[in-house]
């Protein structure tokens, strides 16, 4: 049997515990190491149903499930169909805790500070809409985050009288310090709340946030921390952030169920904020006042465990170093290349898998059509915020090959 029907052998059967066994015959090299085993990629391919219509170059906005956790979220939707209205009144909520336990001890963080959402803005939203503004208060925060909640922030602004405060982060700063004292310079005594992001959506910069929260924390400034992209791209601990409150979507890197995200709230935080809905059931406290939305879909919480277990199963620093990896491989080969623009930083520690590339005149939205049309690969525009370019995600299944093809498209076009 030749190399490629072996593979091809193992990629047909890598669905649940089969993965485990595939990892193990790589556990003789580093991380480093097998961030550019292609032999290894492959195999973990395999366990993805890919389609062949175009290269997915925008894992970014969801990470589709790879076919284990598919299997796991159909098999939950059927049992909670099975047992109705009988799972929804006895071991619903016994579940969801204890599926925001195990994702708890994916961040780092105590059991009672987390709480599973629906997304990276409920969570943050949450906190912009439920923090007791006076009139005059100050929020800061950067025209790069997320605009959902600077849209929130503009709301508290309309409603309570809010003072919001923007600064831009630069795609290529020349320190840590620079972007800290950034942010330390728009600090009053009237700053109530500074939000920044872990990982900037549309560059992929990795920003020094905590030194941030430190130097806020300083000055009296509560710190709202927007990691959307940084669960299950890169490794961290919440409480290490030094924040008071932190928000990410798990349907992106951790590759969980659409409608499944992340709140955790420092504990003595928690009473600060006003839920989004408030909780029917009295006898509810902590994090749990901040976790009521009625009734939703809760095989998607279930599976929550299915996508902590493939990640663990992949093995987190071996999935950050491959992310870089990929990342690394096509933006050092378009850099400084005359014509296109990189829109995030060149230091590998700076960035993982997302980065952002424009073609000098060429609009965003452009260039991501030509891209599809053309190439056949699927990206997304960003045009605004000083960012003129598309966002490129790759995700573990990727290719280096895949990337040729976009490196090539971004020389050829540059060059019309």
């Amino acid at each position: 049997m030749d190399k490629r029907t072996f593979l091809k052998g193992m990629a047909l059967a890598l669905t649940g515990e089969p993965l485990s066994r595939w990892v193990a015959r790589f556990e003789h090299l580093s991380p480093l190491a097998t961030a550019s085993d292609e032999t290894f990629w492959e195999g973990v391919r395999g366990g993805y149903r890919l389609t062949p219509d175009y290269i997915n170059l925008e894992n970014g906005y969801y990470n589709i499930l790879p076919e284990a956790t598919l299997e796991s979220l159909i098999k939950n939707i059927r049992d909670v169909n099975y047992q109705g209205a009988h799972y929804m009144r006895t071991v619903q909520f016994d579940n969801k805790h204890a599926m925001a336990a195990r994702l708890a001890g994916l961040v780092g963080a105590a059991p009672d500070e987390v709480a599973i959402t629906r997304n990276t803005t409920e969570s943050l939203d949450m906190v912009i809409g439920g923090i007791h503004w006076k009139p005059g208060d100050e929020a800061i925060m950067a025209q790069q985050d997320y605009g959902a909640m600077l849209r929130m922030f503009r709301q508290a602004a309309d409603r309570y009288g809010v003072v919001n405060k923007i600064l831009s982060v630069p795609n290529h700063p020349a320190s840590d310090s620079e972007i800290v004292d950034l942010y330390a310079s728009m600090i009053t005594p009237r700053t109530r709340l500074l939000m920044v992001s872990h990982m900037v959506n549309i560059t992929g910069q990795i920003l020094p946030v905590r030194r941030i929260c430190d130097m806020a924390r300083a000055r009296g400034v509560a710190t709202m921390v927007d990691g959307a992209h940084t669960v299950a791209q890169i490794r961290f601990s919440i409480p290490d952030l030094g924040c008071d409150f932190f928000g990410a979507s798990l349907h992106k890197w951790l590759s969980a169920p659409l409608g499944t995200g992340l709140l955790w709230v420092r504990k003595d935080r928690i009473p600060d904020v006003w839920p989004l809905l408030p909780e029917p059931d009295g006898s509810v406290t902590g994090i749990g006042t901040l976790n009521h939305t009625g009734t939703l879909p809760v095989w998607s919480d279930l599976t929550v465990g299915a996508a902590i277990d493939f990640y663990q199963q992949i093995g987190p620093e071996r999935k950050e170093e491959r992310l870089r990896y990929l990342q690394q491989y096509w933006t050092t080969r378009v850099r400084n290349a005359p014509g296109i623009v990189l829109n995030t930083p060149a230091d590998p520690a700076r960035a993982c898998a997302i980065a952002n590339v424009g073609i000098k005149g060429i609009k965003p939205a452009d260039l991501a059509d030509t891209l599809l049309k053309r190439y056949k690969i699927y990206t997304v525009a960003i045009d605004g915020a000083g960012v003129q370019g598309c966002r490129i995600t790759p995700n573990i299944f990727t290719t280096p090959s895949e990337l040729d093809v976009l490196v090539k498209a971004l020389f050829e076009l540059s060059k019309v």
